[in-house]
């Protein structure tokens, strides 16, 4: 799976010049996001609670999150000082969530709703792939594939 994320966030960063910091932040059973592969800049927040900044609150209220201008947001974890926009997009099948997409723009507003069909389009296809992994073996020990 981790080639796989990896991948995804290299292009989804590269398929946009308004990404400047892109990454997947996975959700463990302790409800924590741990921070999977990103591009940009090095970042303090690898490890996030549920109900913590705008990356935990997505998850806790269960929604995808654009904040076009962060400095209105009272929970907003600064990974970066230039950093003006964010945009957070689960990646889930149904009621389970298996993390999240997080962007960060040095732009105000940066992500218009055909950005985020883009980058919803990523994260639910990472969601298809998230619950095949996750899928029981049939006889022979392979996984059932749709």
């Amino acid at each position: 799976m981790g080639e796989i994320l990896s991948d995804a966030v290299e292009r989804l960063h590269g398929s946009n010049p308004r990404f400047h910091w892109t990454g997947i932040y996975e959700l463990f059973p302790d409800n924590v996001l741990r921070l999977g592969p990103f591009v940009g800049a090095p970042t303090d927040h690898v490890f996030i609670a549920v109900g913590q900044g705008v990356c935990g609150t997505a998850v806790a209220e269960k929604r995808n999150i654009n904040v076009p201008d962060v400095s209105r947001e009272t929970n907003y974890l600064a990974c970066s000082a230039a950093t003006r926009s964010e945009l957070v997009i689960l990646i889930r099948r149904g009621d389970t969530i298996y993390g999240q997409i997080d962007i960060d723009s040095n732009e105000l507003n940066a992500f218009d709703p055909a950005t985020v069909a883009e980058v919803e389009r990523v994260a639910d296809w990472l969601a298809g792939a998230y619950a095949r992994r996750r899928e029981p073996a049939r006889a022979g020990g392979r996984p059932v594939r749709p």
